[in-house]
């Protein structure tokens, strides 16, 4: 898997729905027709702060993570972009 860049701003792609869930949420690719189960809240609060943060590290640290939880909550974004539901944004 390739590390994650966190000085990067991400979005979620915009063919991607997020249902919050009682256990974190449901992501939905209508392009793909992937689906991913998102088990952690606050990972789910990164994934929607990432539209408003100019950087991913920048979303983390909004939802509330310390800098020594992000190796971590890193590794699940990047596998959330190798899915294609979050992508890099352009501008």
């Amino acid at each position: 898997m390739t590390a994650m860049d966190l000085d990067r701003a991400w979005d979620l792609h915009p063919q991607v729905s997020v249902r919050p869930e009682p256990f974190g949420a449901l992501l939905y690719h209508f392009g793909t027709r992937k689906l991913s189960f998102l088990k952690d809240r606050r990972l789910l609060a990164v994934v929607q702060a990432l539209a408003e943060a100019p950087t991913a590290r920048a979303a983390f640290l909004a939802a509330g993570l310390t800098e020594n939880e992000l190796p971590r909550y890193g590794r699940a974004l990047a596998v959330l972009a190798q899915s294609s539901m979050v992508v890099g944004r352009t501008s």
